[in-house]
């Protein structure tokens, strides 16, 4: 039974650094591309149109968008996502993901086989 679990997550302050935790069971990590997604707030949307922030590949490289970060725990099955100077609009549903090799960097939400329920961040000013 594949596991994804995030936690992290809450209510901080514009400014402020945050690191989500996705917690992995039932899969080998480093056989999988690692990614981590967002939704925004307000109508619900198909999980497709999530915006996709930041990858980990099998091979140890990443792609990230402006202001986050991404690294990866093979041995405990934990992936991370550092996210720096927090503004509002970084509110949202933070979710991870799961892409069996191969896989890229390149991939977009559907490509993914295993998805977490999801971590609420909420940025105030």
């Amino acid at each position: 039974h594949v596991q994804l679990v995030e936690s992290g997550g809450g209510s901080v302050q514009a400014g402020e650094f945050l690191r989500l935790s996705c917690k992995v069971s039932g899969i080998t990590l480093s056989e999988y591309c690692m990614a981590w997604f967002r939704q925004p707030p307000g109508e619900q949307r198909q999980r497709e149109e999530r915006e996709r922030l930041a990858v980990s590949n099998t091979a140890q490289r990443s792609f990230v968008k402006g202001g986050f970060g991404i690294t990866r725990d093979n041995a405990n099955s934990t992936l991370y996502l550092q996210i720096v100077s927090l503004k509002p609009e970084d509110t949202g549903m933070y979710y991870c993901a799961a892409w069996r090799a191969p896989c890229s960097l390149s991939g977009v939400a559907a490509d993914y086989n295993y998805w977490g329920q999801g971590t609420q961040v909420t940025v105030s000013t």
